[in-house]
């Protein structure tokens, strides 16, 4: 049961944001004013399998969802799979406020779906000096098991800046997954925004480990295998498997 003080707390972030910004998945298709469809090659980043491109059997908008479908399309290896990246760069990007997804995940060892943000400035500075706040990472071959990460210049890949949070209905049922972002800190949350699971907040602040200071913009994508996500392997018989969205919502102070 939360405390008396915890509710007071969720009570005034209530008070204090408002909501700026949703894309509730309520159309027939992917709106083209907040998304862009990322279309690559496999392996052109963390040696992932998966080509992303823009292909209704990677993607559906249906009820109120939108479902990220990786599928198999040919051999077990990089290449051998298609799959959805979205990305609103250039068109909703947010400095500061509670950001948050809400989601239920895929299963199975290879799966690799991610819910996250890279600064505005990333064409410019490149990564990882535009920074990276990974509001939500899944490995299946550690099921049940929800990541955040940051990457900043000053330590990035394998980042010390993570925490792991055991969450045993992850692939079952939705989560929201959400960060309170101010000029100080990072604070990740699941499903409310009291249920604080990890803060980054370095001091003193620098621009190699403090990127944070600007817009970033959302990424929903959903890789297969590469350097962690393959890490044990990619299972070819659990495909397709999918990724679905319920919500993004963005709230800002008053």
């Amino acid at each position: 049961m939360p405390s008396c003080s915890s509710n007071k707390k969720a009570t005034a972030l209530s008070k204090n944001y408002e909501l700026v910004w949703a894309d509730e998945f309520n159309g027939n298709n992917v709106n083209l004013d907040n998304w862009s469809f990322i279309l690559w090659n496999a392996g052109k980043v963390n040696n992932e399998w998966q080509q992303y491109v823009e292909n209704t059997d990677n993607y559906k908008i249906e009820s109120g969802i939108l479902y990220i479908t990786a599928t198999k399309t040919g051999e077990n290896k990089k290449g051998g799979y298609t799959s959805t990246r979205l990305s609103s760069q250039g068109k909703k990007e947010f400095k500061y406020g509670r950001i948050e997804f809400r989601a239920k995940l895929p299963h199975g060892t290879g799966t690799w779906p991610a819910l996250w943000m890279l600064g505005s400035n990333h064409e410019e500075t490149r990564w990882p000096l535009c920074g990276e706040i990974d509001i939500m990472e899944y490995v299946g071959y550690e099921p049940n098991i929800a990541h955040t990460n940051i990457h900043t210049k000053s330590d990035y890949g394998y980042t010390n800046n993570k925490t792991a949070v055991n969450l045993k209905t992850a692939e079952e049922e939705f989560h929201t997954y959400g960060i309170i972002w101010t000029e100080n800190a990072i604070q990740f949350y699941i499903d409310s925004p009291e249920n604080i699971k990890n803060t980054y907040a370095p001091s003193p602040k620098t621009q190699e480990n403090w990127p944070f200071n600007q817009p970033f913009y959302l990424i929903m994508n959903f890789a297969v295998g590469g350097d962690w996500g393959g890490k044990n392997g990619v299972d070819e018989t659990i495909w397709p498997q999918t990724m679905e969205v319920d919500y993004i919502r963005v709230y800002q102070r008053k």
